[in-house]
């Protein structure tokens, strides 16, 4: 009788595991959380997006409110869904708005933990703000800027005064609102630091979105040893070769531990993703051994990496 295979063991080379194995399940999440944001035109509402996007929300920009139960139905506790979703809901919305506190209540009823985020300005700022963009307020008509600012700010009165929390924006920066928008509604999660490990070899050109280039051309090169020529920097023997070099073992893990001390302030800059490139000749020894090296070192220490490796196979 012929032996029983298995068509995955035969059909995925050894050391790949197989594509729904690699992928990690998503975890369950606790309550779906919804985030509606509001306020004064030209107060940062988008801005405030973005920095919900980086935190991993899910955002809807000028949503009409009458969709907002509808959505909030979508929203899901396990699986790949919608767990967390922030809705931009202003005066754009015309009609619409007129009935948010309706649809606001509606979506409190049904058990929805939704918080809402007032951005808000004084008039001198948002005037100032328009006028830079040169794009008129979406409630001036045929009146000035300052016409529209005062009628919105008459329009959100009651709106700002059941927020649960208003920002005021007018000596704020971008990056300010984006770290203030961060302490009002991620308190308890942290923006995810993506760190990725590049080898390179410098015959092909500088990797154009690396923060950090470490050059390990002063280590003897691998190439030049008929037995490892052949082989990569992922090869133990080449690795070995590499790491036995005077001073190259402690050169690598002192750079590692260098960086694990500057990693965490990106993210207090907003900068959740990190490239260090590793560059030597054709990057294909010596890169490659210290790249696996630096990502392993990183990842006991906490850190979430990817390695890549840019050019292996080019040659």
């Amino acid at each position: 009788m012929s032996e029983q295979r298995d068509p995955v063991q035969d059909t995925v080379p050894t050391g790949i595991s197989a594509i729904d194995k690699a992928t990690p399940p998503v975890p369950p999440a606790g309550r779906p959380e919804m985030v509606i944001v509001t306020g004064m035109s030209g107060a940062g509402r988008s801005r405030a997006a973005n920095a919900l996007e980086d935190l991993d929300w899910y955002v809807v920009d000028n949503l009409p409110p009458q969709m907002l139960p509808a959505l909030a139905g979508m929203m899901t506790t396990v699986g790949p869904g919608v767990h967390r979703l922030a809705a931009v809901v202003d005066v754009r919305s015309r009609a619409f708005f007129s009935s948010f506190m309706r649809y606001l209540g509606e979506l409190r009823e049904a058990g929805t933990s939704v918080r809402l985020v007032f951005l808000d300005a004084d008039g001198a700022t948002l005037v100032r703000r328009f006028e830079s963009s040169r794009r008129p307020h979406p409630l001036q008509g045929t009146g000035t800027i300052l016409d529209g600012i005062e009628h919105e700010r008459t329009l959100l009165a009651g709106l700002k005064g059941i927020a649960d929390e208003v920002i005021d924006t007018t000596r704020l920066s971008v990056h300010e609102l984006a770290r203030r928008v961060r302490e009002v509604v991620a308190a308890d999660a942290e923006l995810p630091l993506r760190v990725t490990v590049m080898s390179f070899g410098f015959k092909y050109g500088l990797p154009m979105d690396a923060d950090h280039v470490l050059d390990v051309r002063f280590i003897p090169n691998p190439y030049w040893v008929s037995e490892l020529r052949h082989l990569t920097g992922r090869d133990a023997p080449v690795a070995q070769y590499v790491f036995r070099q005077a001073g190259a073992a402690a050169f690598v893990d002192g750079y590692a531990d260098l960086l694990a001390q500057a990693l965490p302030h990106y993210v207090d800059e907003l900068k959740p993703n990190v490239t260090i490139a590793v560059g030597c000749t054709g990057g294909k020894h010596r890169s490659v051994a210290t790249v696996e090296r630096v990502g392993e070192r990183l990842r006991t220490q906490g850190f979430s990496v990817v390695t890549q490796h840019r050019d292996l196979g080019r040659e």
